[in-house]
């Protein structure tokens, strides 16, 4: 999670709990009745909703979207635009050592379908397949989350009905209502908060990164079919900026200066009479 994310979780949990102790105590708002009533209410219905290994799945989504820094599209689009001029200078299959070394899973098998001669279309339709279910297993995971948040003000409501019950069972005894009124109020809202603080927010979470993802994907997949038609990389450059929020469009993002230094490439083609250096030359 980014750090301005933390500092703003941090203040706002503050802020929440001095809700509850401004004017009161907290131990007024802890009721262990409730509390296992509701949890084990929502466990047990998510237990019965889905299998063991999905909801293993489902918690590795969540803790991968906390916790793993997805690239900036500005830094696919460069990663690009270096790919297509190596390519140029030494040729195709040159990539594989950029398959290997890649970072991004999708992007390693996206290269290693260009450097095993696959064409345009054929790289298109397989790409497009994998995010196609990729966005499928993404959705399956935030539904389940939505419906996991659903089981939570159920069960809360159903603790507060085994309050009443106890109260009403024990009226004219001072002592059994004072100890069952606190469950009929403390499940309902131990179901609310665990819904709208917990898993509604996850599930947000998920979504977000599955759309984040996907852009980087969509990416990918357009400057390796661009790569394997032999664009040129400054068109290939204005091509993959449109993907782009206007901000991050600014510059020029590589030179071949660049491109020379972090390939090791000393042999440039030489420029034809009257041409403009690769440096100037515009999409």
């Amino acid at each position: 999670m980014p750090r301005k994310n933390i500092i703003g979780l941090t203040i706002c949990i503050i802020i929440f709990a001095i809700g509850f102790t401004l004017h009161g105590n907290i131990a007024l708002y802890v009721n262990l009745s409730g509390l296992f009533i509701v949890i084990g209410g929502a466990a047990a219905a998510a237990l019965i909703s889905y299998r063991l290994e999905r909801l293993r799945i489902i918690s590795k989504v969540i803790i991968s979207a906390y916790t793993k820094r997805p690239k900036e599209p500005k830094e696919i689009v460069e990663i690009l635009v270096n790919l297509a001029v190596k390519s140029k200078f030494e040729g195709l299959i040159s990539l594989q050592k950029d398959e290997k070394e890649s970072s991004i899973l999708f992007l390693r098998g996206a290269l290693g379908l260009l450097v095993d001669g696959y064409c345009g279309q054929e790289i298109r339709s397989l790409l497009t397949g994998e995010m196609r279910f990729f966005q499928h297993r993404r959705e399956a995971c935030e539904q389940a989350l939505r419906n996991i948040a659903d089981f939570f003000p159920a069960f809360g409501l159903v603790g507060s009905v085994v309050g009443l019950i106890g109260m009403l069972s024990g009226i004219g005894d001072t002592q059994t209502i004072l100890a069952t009124v606190p469950i009929a109020l403390t499940s309902t809202l131990y179901g609310i908060v665990f819904a709208n603080f917990f898993f509604l927010p996850f599930a947000a979470n998920v979504r977000e990164h599955t759309n984040r993802e996907l852009l980087l994907q969509k990416i990918i997949m357009e400057g390796v079919i661009a790569i394997e038609s032999e664009l040129n990389p400054r068109i290939l450059e204005r091509k993959l900026k449109s993907f782009l929020t206007p901000a991050a469009r600014h510059g020029q993002m590589v030179s071949l200066r660049k491109i020379q230094q972090r390939f090791h490439i000393n042999n440039i083609p030489a420029q034809p009479a009257g041409s403009a250096p690769a440096d100037s030359q515009q999409a």
